[in-house]
């Protein structure tokens, strides 16, 4: 079975729910006006602390034909091997950033990301859960 059969929509639902939580939380202790590494810090440590698996700049490789660039990219945050959360702190998310997300999620193969811009008065406000196949 894939990873991508293998996690039911319940699941991501309720994953999504604990990050969305962290973030709020995050959001609340610290506020708006910091660079987007030190909330991608601050979420990890979070989520960490909530018991969930979390890798920090995971690298994304481009293929092209048969051509591998290694080093390309790197994503924000990887949640237990299947959630991809892309953080922002800008003035407003624009339709970049969700090109951005839905690209790492088709080059990798994930289902489901959060995009999260920390640079809002309320956190409520800057959560965009984008799919991939879902």
């Amino acid at each position: 079975m894939t990873q991508r059969k293998a996690i039911a929509e319940t699941d991501f639902n309720d994953l999504s729910g604990r990050v969305i939580g962290a973030a709020i939380e995050v959001h609340r202790q610290v506020g708006p006006g910091l660079l987007e590494s030190a909330y991608v810090e601050c979420l990890g440590w979070e989520l960490e602390q909530s018991g969930l698996s979390v890798k920090r700049e995971v690298i994304v490789p481009l293929r092209y034909k048969k051509l591998t660039l290694a080093q390309s990219y790197r994503l924000d945050l990887l949640i237990d091997d299947c959630l991809i959360v892309e953080v922002k702190a800008v003035e407003k998310l624009m339709p970049i950033h969700d090109a951005q997300l839905l690209t790492y999620l088709r080059l990798m193969d994930k289902r489901l990301g959060l995009l999260m811009n920390f640079n809002v008065d309320a956190m409520r406000n800057g959560i965009k859960r984008l799919a991939n196949g879902l």
